[in-house]
């Protein structure tokens, strides 16, 4: 009934507007098109203008039921951004999504990685071929910058500014930030570029990007992902890690060692100091330390 008009134009809204990424947009979209599942799975024809409060109840009860309560919290955040969009354009006079209440969620804190377990997991890769090569350099650069996999992927070698000490990151909402680089990790980059990725064919499109597949292309995130996952069944880690698993790393061992809040927000590329305070639960020991350590009352 029309869905897919309005889809696309609050996918246009989103991209436009609000400058949000092509990830972000489709995480969003994804939430109205399962809403469109359930109509289509169970005859309901209904358009987005016409959809009522109850209808919209019925489908929020049936995905608590398949997901946990974190993922039902985020469609239903993301239902009430499309409707909203709705009434701002004039198509509709009320959001359905207006009095249904998102589950109550416990805040979820990272898992992290000791200093070992990432030199363990780098030093297990097999240095004998380019891929190789490659994979050490670009987990380097993950942990030392604390990049989130898509920052990784995309990095071009013009966001190179060694000289200065730093690389741009484009970030979500296509938002720029500086981030320092150590002077080892900008080695471990230049030997690549010099080394290595000169001895692949660099397809056209990609000849800026920093890292390459083995056919010139750029990777994807799953491809990372694979790559990390590999290594940790190579070495025995029972932890269950990801690319991000590294970017949450960096920012809980900055802390460890002294870093100001502030500081890792900037790195990190966060909107709100509120997201980067989630860190401060992950090592009470160290804030009871920052405490004894610094406060003028420590010795009374």
């Amino acid at each position: 009934m029309n869905w897919n008009f309005y889809i696309k134009s609050y996918q246009s809204y989103l991209k436009i507007e609000r400058g949000l990424s092509k990830n972000t947009i489709t995480n969003y979209s994804f939430d109205i098109e399962r809403l469109c599942l359930f109509l289509t799975d169970n005859k309901i024809e209904v358009s987005p203008l016409k959809i009522s409060e109850e209808t919209v109840q019925q489908f929020i009860y049936a995905v608590s039921g398949q997901v946990n309560a974190r993922s039902q919290a985020r469609i239903i955040s993301g239902l009430k951004s499309f409707f909203s969009y709705l009434i701002f354009e004039d198509y509709r006079k009320d959001n359905p999504m207006e009095l249904i209440e998102s589950p109550k969620t416990a805040r979820k804190l990272p898992d992290t990685l000791a200093v070992e377990e990432i030199d363990s997991l780098i030093s297990a890769i097999d240095l004998s071929s380019n891929e190789g090569e490659r994979n050490k350099v670009m987990l380097e650069t993950l942990y030392s910058c604390g990049l989130r996999v898509s920052e990784l992927v995309s990095l071009k070698i013009s966001d190179l500014f060694f000289d200065e000490g730093f690389i741009k990151i484009t970030g979500k909402g296509n938002k720029e930030r500086f981030v320092p680089i150590a002077h080892s990790t900008q080695k471990y980059i230049l030997l690549y570029k010099e080394n290595v990725r000169i001895n692949v064919p660099v397809k056209k499109e990609f000849s800026d990007t920093l890292f390459l597949n083995r056919r010139g292309g750029q990777l994807t995130r799953a491809m990372i992902f694979t790559i990390i996952s590999n290594l940790a069944s190579k070495i025995g880690l029972t932890k269950k890690i990801s690319p991000h698993t590294f970017r949450h790393s960096f920012a809980t061992h900055l802390l460890e060692n002294g870093a100001d809040l502030r500081s890792i927000q900037l790195m990190l590329g966060h909107e709100s100091i509120t997201t980067t305070e989630i860190y401060l639960h992950l090592d009470r020991k160290f804030l009871t330390e920052v405490i004894n350590n610094f406060h003028p009352r420590k010795g009374k």
